[in-house]
C-alpha cells in the first residue's frame, strides 16, 4: 500500500488536528467529491471519495490513528495480520456529519426501506379577485378547480382492475441496484421501478397507470369580512390528489382586492377627502359622509380650514382578529369657485372689506413678521 497518499495530506489537515477539525475537513471534501455531485466525472469522484473516506475512517478512530502514526499504512496491511474495519466509524460519525443527505446507509450496505408508491399530492394555488365591498362584508362563493383526482376505475392504484403490481425483476423488489467497489457497497435507485420495488404490468386504461385523471371540481368558499389584498385562505385536503392512494395536498386561495374609487385603506382604517363650499367652511355645516354601511353625519364647525381632518370612530374596515373595525379619517377640501357672476363678485368684495376691518390687527402683525424676515 505504499502507493497510497498520507491520510493527513488526503484530508488536508495537520498531524495534530483535533476531532472537530478532522470532521470539518472530511465533510467539506465529501460534499465536494461525492459521486452524486459529479455526474460528469463519476469514476474519478468515486475514487477520490473512497480515498478521503478511508483516511477519515482511520484518523477519526483513536486506536487506528495511533497505529497509523506509528507504522503508517503498513499497520493496516493484511500481511501484518490486521484488516481495517470501517463500519463502526462509518455508521456513527458519517451519519452524524451528513444525516440522510447522501443516504450513507445505502452507500455502505446498510440498506434503507424502498420508496413507497403512495405520494402526497402537491399543494395548489388559486387566485381570486373580489371587490373592496366584498372584502369588507365577506361573502360565500364557488370556485372551479382543475386538478388531478384519483382514478375511479383503479381506485388510484394505477393497475388495471383485477390485476396487481408485480415485484420488479431488476432489483428483486428492493428498489435499489447494488454494486461493490472495494469495501464500498454502493446502492443506486433502480431505474426500472424508480425505487418502488414493483412495476405495473397491466396499467389501468383510464389513467394509463398514473392512478390519477384530471378533472374539474366545484368547491364552496367562505371569505370572512376584513380580508386584505394578498390574504391566503387554506382549504385542507383540496389540493392535488396523492399518487397511488397517497393523501391529497392543500389548496391555497390567494385574494386580490380591487381598489375603491373613494376610500384608501391603510390597515383597517379608511381615508377619504370630502369637498365643501366656501360658505360651509366659513359658517359651518352638517354633511353626509359615505361609509361601508351607509352614510354618517359629520358636523363641520365654522371657520374650518381646507386640509382639516375629522375622525369617524369604528366606521372603518372590520378586523379579521375580532378586535373591532377601524376608523374613517375625513380630509376637508374647501372648494374655491373659479367663475363668479357680477352679483357674487360684489357680495364677496363687500365681505372682503368687512373682513379686512375685522382682521386689521392680524394683518398688521403678519405684515410686521414679513418685514422682520426680509430685513
Amino acid at each position: 500500500m505504499n502507493h497510497r497518499r498520507d491520510y493527513y495530506a488526503v484530508l488536508g489537515v495537520a498531524r495534530d488536528a483535533g476531532e472537530q477539525e478532522l470532521k470539518s475537513a472530511y465533510r467539506k471534501l465529501a460534499l465536494q467529491h461525492h459521486p452524486d455531485r459529479n455526474p460528469n466525472n463519476t469514476e474519478e469522484a468515486e475514487e477520490r471519495f473512497k480515498e478521503i473516506t478511508e483516511a477519515y475512517g482511520i484518523l477519526a478512530d483513536s486506536q487506528k490513528r495511533a497505529a497509523y502514526d506509528r507504522y503508517g499504512h503498513a499497520a493496516f496491511d493484511s500481511a501484518a495480520g490486521f484488516t481495517p474495519d470501517f463500519s463502526s466509524i462509518i455508521f456513527s460519525d458519517f451519519e452524524d456529519i451528513f444525516g440522510d443527505f447522501f443516504g450513507f446507509g445505502d452507500l455502505f450496505g446498510r440498506g434503507r426501506p424502498r420508496r413507497t408508491r403512495a405520494q402526497r399530492g402537491a399543494d395548489l394555488r388559486y387566485d381570486l379577485e373580489i371587490s373592496f365591498d366584498e372584502a369588507a362584508i365577506g361573502l360565500e362563493t364557488k370556485i372551479k378547480i382543475p386538478r388531478p383526482e384519483n382514478c375511479s376505475a383503479c381506485s388510484g392504484r394505477g393497475a388495471k382492475k383485477g390485476s396487481e403490481p408485480v415485484t420488479c425483476a431488476a432489483c428483486g423488489g428492493r428498489g435499489q441496484i447494488r454494486t461493490q467497489q472495494g469495501f464500498f457497497s454502493i446502492a443506486r435507485t433502480c431505474p426500472q421501478c424508480q425505487g418502488l420495488g414493483q412495476v405495473i404490468r397491466e396499467p389501468c386504461p383510464e389513467c394509463r397507470g398514473e392512478g390519477r385523471v384530471r378533472q374539474e371540481k366545484v368547491l364552496g368558499l367562505r371569505i370572512p369580512a376584513g380580508v386584505d389584498d394578498g390574504t391566503r385562505l387554506r382549504m385542507s385536503g383540496e389540493g392535488e390528489a396523492g399518487s397511488y392512494g397517497g393523501p391529497p395536498g392543500d389548496l391555497y386561495v390567494v385574494l386580490k382586492v380591487r381598489e375603491h374609487l373613494f376610500f384608501e385603506r391603510r390597515a383597517n382604517d379608511l381615508y377619504c377627502t370630502i369637498p365643501i363650499s366656501l360658505s360651509q367652511a366659513a359658517l359651518g355645516a352638517e354633511i353626509k359622509v359615505p361609509t361601508l354601511r351607509g352614510h354618517e353625519s359629520l358636523r363641520i364647525p365654522e371657520g374650518t380650514q381646507s386640509g382639516s381632518v375629522f375622525r369617524l370612530r369604528a366606521k372603518g374596515f372590520p378586523s379579521l382578529d375580532g378586535h373591532g373595525p377601524g376608523d374613517i379619517y375625513v380630509t376637508i377640501h374647501v372648494v374655491i369657485p373659479k367663475h363668479l357672476s357680477r352679483e357674487q363678485r360684489q357680495l364677496i368684495e363687500v365681505l372682503s372689506r368687512s373682513l379686512r376691518l375685522d382682521n386689521e390687527p392680524l394683518e398688521r402683525r403678519v405684515a410686521e413678521k414679513v418685514k422682520d424676515f426680509f430685513g
